[in-house]
């Protein structure tokens, strides 16, 4: 319930994974443009808000995987409860974004349309496969997805406060066999 989240003013910041070793260390995906900057937050919850977590030690492991020490995890099945648990932080903790930054939760919800105005759909998620975040448009008539580059080039205008983003379909490349 990711919306429920949002609703009550909370960002997603990270996705704890598989555990790593025995002794309570986990695997943490930060989806902070700096992912260590995820262990400076105090107050980082699960989307009820019901439990809190502190990170006691981060380090590295990849891009955006680090390997954290969680308070009150001590042991691998403490670590293996936590799979898969989604970290928030309430909004008014974080900073507010500079000028051309978007919090994705921003985002999520947006209406996508084309420079003309037409409606082309709503930004379901933001994804990042490695080279870049992709806006996940569902089309207003409905069937598969369509993966935009978040890129200026072809998201040359974010506007939040009327909930639109303006698209410009990149040309398809047609090439000759």
């Amino acid at each position: 319930m990711r919306e429920r989240a949002k609703e009550k003013g909370f960002v997603l910041l990270g996705r704890f994974g598989a555990p790593h070793g025995v002794r309570g260390e986990i695997r943490l995906q930060s989806f902070t443009s700096d992912p260590l900057a995820i262990a400076d937050y105090d107050g980082l919850t699960d989307k009820s808000d019901a439990r809190n977590f502190k990170l006691l030690s981060v380090r590295p492991q990849g891009k955006d995987m680090l390997v954290v020490k969680v308070e009150g995890v001590d042991d691998r099945n403490g670590a293996e409860a936590l799979n898969g648990v989604e970290l928030y932080l309430p909004r008014e903790k974080l900073p507010a974004p500079e000028e051309d930054e978007f919090y994705i939760a921003d985002l999520v919800g947006l209406r996508a349309e084309t420079p003309d105005g037409e409606t082309i759909g709503v930004i379901v998620a933001v994804r990042n496969f490695g080279a870049g975040d992709i806006l996940e448009v569902a089309p207003i008539q409905g069937g598969e997805t369509l993966m935009f580059p978040f890129a200026k080039a072809v998201v040359p205008i974010v506007d939040i406060k009327a909930a639109r983003v303006i698209v410009e379909p990149p040309a398809e490349i047609e090439e000759d066999s």
